[in-house]
């Protein structure tokens, strides 16, 4: 897949597979990197990849790039589950490819913006393997009524942070806020934030990405 790497020192011992939303591409979240206050000692692989260009009924089939078709206001009543499969696909390839360049999925954190933060608590609560953990910002969890029967066991303890701005009008507030509970319900332990921002990231948010990130990726496996 296409995507854009950064890597904040040599030899990476982790990576972030970081998902864009709808409309943006690989770039949208490259200069947050050096804002992340990652300490120099934590060799981090950060992967931006591109959605693919897909037409998207809500913007009138126009073609942009999309993790998956968005049908209506209201996200979950009527779902691209083919759209979002499809997805889910390529960011697993993304993480066996991080995985075949040495660093286990255990090191793999999955995190995304909007759509592409949907694709990431998706994969992550579907993957095999136990990872690092999920960061899912702006977003909510896309097709629960098929997760309870395919959640993978590994997830369960895997640690998620979730942020949203309380003037969201795209994804509002409580999209995120049924999603966390939703998820709190079923046993996952969410590390929740809000911020007085519209759809978007703020600095606030970009100092408590970079705390958990390295909270995470130095834990013991």
């Amino acid at each position: 897949m296409n995507a854009l790497e950064i890597a904040t020192g040599t030899n990476p011992s982790s990576a972030v597979i970081w998902l864009h939303g709808l409309g943006a591409d690989a770039h949208d979240f490259a200069p947050i990197v050096p804002e992340l206050g990652l300490p120099p000692q934590l060799a981090v692989r950060f992967i931006f990849p591109n959605a693919p260009l897909l037409p998207v009924t809500i913007n009138n089939g126009y073609i942009m790039p999309a993790w998956y078709d968005v049908c209506s206001q209201d996200l979950r009543q009527i779902e691209d589950e083919a759209g979002i499969r499809a997805s889910q696909q390529r960011v697993e390839a993304l993480i066996h490819r991080e995985e075949a360049r040495g660093i286990p999925a255990s090191r793999i954190v999955l995190a995304g913006f909007s759509q592409g933060g949907a694709i990431a608590l998706h994969t992550g609560l579907r993957h095999a393997e136990p990872l690092a953990g999920l960061l899912a910002l702006s977003t909510y969890l896309p097709l629960t009524h098929t997760l309870v029967s395919e959640a993978s066991t590994a997830s369960t303890g895997a640690p998620i942070f979730m942020a949203h701005g309380t003037a969201d009008s795209v994804i509002p507030l409580g999209q995120g806020i049924a999603s966390r509970d939703w998820l709190e319900e079923h046993g996952y332990a969410v590390e929740w934030r809000e911020y007085p921002m519209a759809h978007s990231v703020c600095p606030e948010e970009i100092i408590d990405i970079g705390q958990w990130l390295v909270q995470v990726l130095t834990a013991e496996p």
